[in-house]
């Protein structure tokens, strides 16, 4: 079982957002007010190099990559990056309360094949629990999130082209919902971040916004 999608981290990330026209890294920083844009980019990628979600030309994402790290003038190297939507299963699943992470493991392992139409040694697999059934407080609700190890690999490739260090896999969707619940205009322009061209960019970096935020989760 290879974990990820939900794993805490502590360093200080930069988010990764690799779509199917542009590369967008943000660098967060803490403010009085919540969060601090240290940086930002838009690099575009060549084209048909993602297509829908999936990496098709590895040195041309990591080259855009190169090109993008001297222009945003950051010493991290530690990066979040996701997989797409349309690559990943989530299910809420049912266990008993009180499992150790180690027991909830081999369990979801003995049952994958139930949730996942996929050969389980083609598979990343991470779980998080989201507290008890309400009927049933015996028991938790645990959200399970799987995808097959090629587009975790080819992400971490890309990363390591251009100099990156892989430390979180998260999911696209869940990377926007963490940035959504945040209060944008509370995200504050560090002194070498334009806050005119901030307010016009803002709105496609949600996604590196919320990988970025994995380094305060």
């Amino acid at each position: 079982m290879v974990k990820g999608f939900f794993t805490r981290k502590a360093d200080t990330l930069l988010g990764v957002d690799i779509n199917d026209t542009a590369v967008r890294l943000v660098e967060l920083g803490r403010s009085a007010n919540g969060y601090s844009i240290q940086g930002y980019i838009t690099q575009a990628l060549p084209a048909r190099a993602v297509v829908d979600g999936a990496f098709r030309d590895l040195e041309g994402i990591g080259h855009a990559l190169q090109v993008a790290l001297p222009r945003l003038h950051t010493t991290l190297r530690g990066a979040a990056i996701a997989v797409a939507g349309s690559s990943v299963i989530t299910r809420v699943i049912e266990l008993a309360a009180g499992l150790s992470d180690e027991e909830m493991a081999w369990m979801i392992q003995a049952e994958a094949d139930q949730y996942i139409p996929y050969p389980l040694d083609g598979v990343a697999i991470d779980f998080q629990v989201q507290g008890h059934v309400a009927h049933d407080p015996a028991r938790v609700k645990v959200l399970l999130a799987a995808c097959l190890k090629e587009h975790v690999e080819a992400r971490e490739a890309v990363l390591a082209l251009a100099g990156l260090v892989p430390k979180v896999i998260d999911v696209e969707a869940f990377a926007l919902a963490r940035a959504c619940s945040q209060d944008f205009a509370s995200f504050t322009p560090a002194h070498r971040v334009d806050g005119a061209q901030w307010a016009v960019d803002a709105h496609g970096m949600g996604v590196a916004c919320g990988l970025a935020l994995r380094s305060f989760a």
